[in-house]
């Protein structure tokens, strides 16, 4: 049976998607022992050429969402970040392109069959979306992630969410119950998972 480090090996050295504008380069963590999975979309550029997943703004305020420090965050045994797309799609008329989608249909099962203690899903946008809540989206994003108690409330409890980037300051200034409601019990939520006594 493979293990979870054998796997991440095999992702790391993928070149599937040879057409990409800056060439493959699968960004992710993960391991077997983490308690929460972080579903982005794709890299960006920026974190395309750092090499390391939400090393930029978006992963500042992706953080300060979590009530995390970076240590917390870049700790494989903690949080599993990954995205629908590990390699930097290349740029389209408004923002990046959608995560190419061979990359989930090839690794995604497999990933997730390495990560059974996972104890809450972030799902963050909607490519991520689709892909770990299908059929059970509300009308669009916002509704969605307004209607996230009743994602917390299953088995496996999903929390959804907007995209961290700037690009989203808009969004949150129309939505103030994001930050208000969510954020507080979001923190709430990540901090008894990763407490200490919880091993």
């Amino acid at each position: 049976m493979q293990s979870d480090q054998q796997l991440l090996k095999e992702i790391r050295a993928c070149t599937i998607c040879q057409d990409l504008p800056l060439g493959p380069n699968p960004i992710l963590q993960f391991s077997s022992k983490a308690k929460i999975l972080v579903a982005g979309q794709a890299p960006g550029q920026i974190t395309h050429h750092k090499g390391k997943p939400f090393d930029d703004a978006s992963g500042d305020r992706l953080r300060d969402w979590l009530g995390i420090d970076r240590d917390t965050f870049y700790d494989p045994e903690k949080l599993a970040v990954v995205p629908m797309g590990f390699c930097y799609p290349g740029k389209g008329k408004s923002g990046d392109l959608a995560p190419k989608a061979i990359c989930a249909e090839t690794w995604r099962k497999k990933i997730l069959r390495e990560l059974p203690d996972i104890e809450l899903t972030l799902v963050i946008g909607k490519y991520a979306m689709d892909w770990h809540l299908p059929n059970r989206q509300e009308r669009n994003l916002t509704e969605t992630v307004k209607n996230w108690r009743h994602y917390i409330e299953q088995d496996t409890p999903v929390m959804p969410l907007p995209h961290p980037s700037p690009r989203n300051n808009i969004w949150l200034k129309k939505n103030p119950w994001f930050e208000e409601q969510l954020i507080p019990e979001l923190k709430n939520l990540v901090t008894a998972l990763l407490a200490p006594d919880k091993e």
